[in-house]
């Protein structure tokens, strides 16, 4: 029988509302870069978990063969050991794949902070309320 079970402690979806505010996108970069760090190390105790059932699956196939008992259950073992190996090469596939994307979104919060937080800075600190975007375009 497997321990893993369902898990509720991951990060929270960010919000897809339409605040693009300079501090609204860093906190959805940081909610999506954090969501991915905790599913990449998610994905990695499932693929350990799943390469340790495969092989404990492969032993028990011998064991099974040892102790003379009919072949279906030798084949079926077999077949189970191989679908778990198949299924880890996916998980770290997906494992691989959830690093990249918390590296891309860490990249992009430290860029967008690059970018704009000096102008964010500057709009924050005025008195002086900001025009709504395209109120200079004629």
């Amino acid at each position: 029988m497997s321990d893993l079970a369902p898990t509720t402690s991951g990060g929270a979806a960010a919000k897809t509302d339409g605040d693009n505010r300079y501090k609204a996108v860093q906190n959805k970069l940081k909610t999506l870069a954090t969501a991915m760090d905790l599913a990449g190390n998610e994905l990695e105790v499932l693929l350990l978990s799943m390469r340790k059932n495969a092989q404990r699956s492969e032993g028990l196939a011998v064991d099974i063969a040892n102790a003379e008992l009919d072949r279906k259950f030798i084949e079926m073992t077999n077949q189970v050991s191989v679908a778990l190996g198949g299924a880890a090469v996916e998980v770290k596939k997906l494992h691989e794949t959830a690093q990249e994307v918390s590296g891309l979104a860490h990249d992009t919060r430290r860029t967008h902070a690059r970018l704009y937080e000096g102008l964010d800075d500057i709009r924050s600190s005025r008195p002086e309320r900001t025009p709504k975007p395209g109120f200079f375009v004629r």
